[in-house]
């Protein structure tokens, strides 16, 4: 069975998309399996989100929708079928969404159709945590911006390139066939002011739904895809560690507990009088020295 963490692992490799509910623009991103679902949804004031897995999702469509009776996989598919269009821009005809803040958080509900029943769901979504919001969106966010930064200097380098050729050509005599096809020799300094003078105020303006386009959308999987990558790496170091310390465990056992044998032995040791500290040793003793004669005239 796959469990939540491995549903947000999934979950975390899936790109962002702009949706919207009414006048309201989020961001969202869900994970459907035959264990349930999770589902991630940001207005880029607050994140929220819900992880439901198959017995909850039961249990809730015997409360939404009575007249259907049908396997809990069935309606997993059946969202995955209404949400995947959602989020690729495309919604289906026949489905409706509206979101609605509570205190506890966000309420997403959903009107479709099931095996000609009407089909009706709630997404039940409270705060995420910091460490999800973190994980899914602050860091791979700021590993795009250093991605990015590094494709915008390999092209400057490029560009540098390409006009030192250009002027050896122009210096060996060639000519342009379509003056059209002139252009000036690449400043970066200037490039980067009119950047931030004409193109940045452009982008800003084009309002929050453009957050995730296509070709950032790419980025992010790309960059969560390494993010998972050098995870798994680390689960594994640390599972070898972990045989590892067994290995040794097992190769190198602690000591058997002594016999009754040499716990008789030890004890009469002991307590025998060479070794009793109640004892002193005796010393040897000691000869005694032959007395000198005593002569005539001493």
């Amino acid at each position: 069975m796959e469990g939540s963490e491995d549903l947000e692992s999934s979950l975390l490799t899936q790109p962002w998309a702009s949706v919207h509910f009414g006048e309201s623009t989020f961001l969202a991103k869900v994970c459907f399996r035959d264990t349930g679902y999770i589902l991630l949804i940001s207005d880029l004031s607050s994140v929220w989100y819900e992880s439901a897995d198959a017995e909850a999702v039961g249990q809730r469509s015997k409360e939404l929708n009575k007249r259907l009776t049908v396997h809990v996989s069935s309606f997993l598919n059946h969202l995955c079928n209404l949400m995947c269009p959602l989020l690729a821009g495309q919604p289906g005809a026949t489905t409706t969404f509206s979101c609605h803040h509570s205190p506890s958080g966000l309420r997403l509900h959903v009107k479709s159709e099931l095996s000609g029943l009407p089909f009706y769901w709630d997404f039940h979504c409270c705060p995420a945590p910091l460490e999800m919001v973190f994980r899914h969106l602050v860091r791979p966010l700021i590993q795009m911006n250093l991605a990015l930064q590094c494709q915008v200097q390999e092209l400057i380098s490029l560009l540098l390139q390409k006009d030192a050729e250009i002027e050896d050509y122009r210096e060996s005599g060639a000519t342009l066939s379509r003056d059209r096809l002139r252009t000036k020799p690449f400043r970066e300094e200037t490039f980067q002011q009119n950047f931030m003078a004409e193109t940045l105020p452009r982008i800003c303006s084009a309002g929050e739904g453009q957050a995730f386009a296509s070709a950032l959308q790419q980025l992010y999987t790309a960059v969560t895809q390494q993010e998972a990558k050098q995870a798994r790496k680390r689960r594994c170091s640390e599972d070898d560690v972990d045989t590892a310390s067994t290995a040794e465990t097992t190769e190198h056992p602690h000591p058997p507990a002594p016999s009754q044998e040499d716990e008789t032995t030890s004890s009469s040791e002991r307590t025998s009088p060479a070794s009793s500290p109640s004892q002193k040793p005796r010393l040897p003793a000691a000869k005694a020295k032959p007395k000198k004669a005593k002569g005539l005239f001493s």
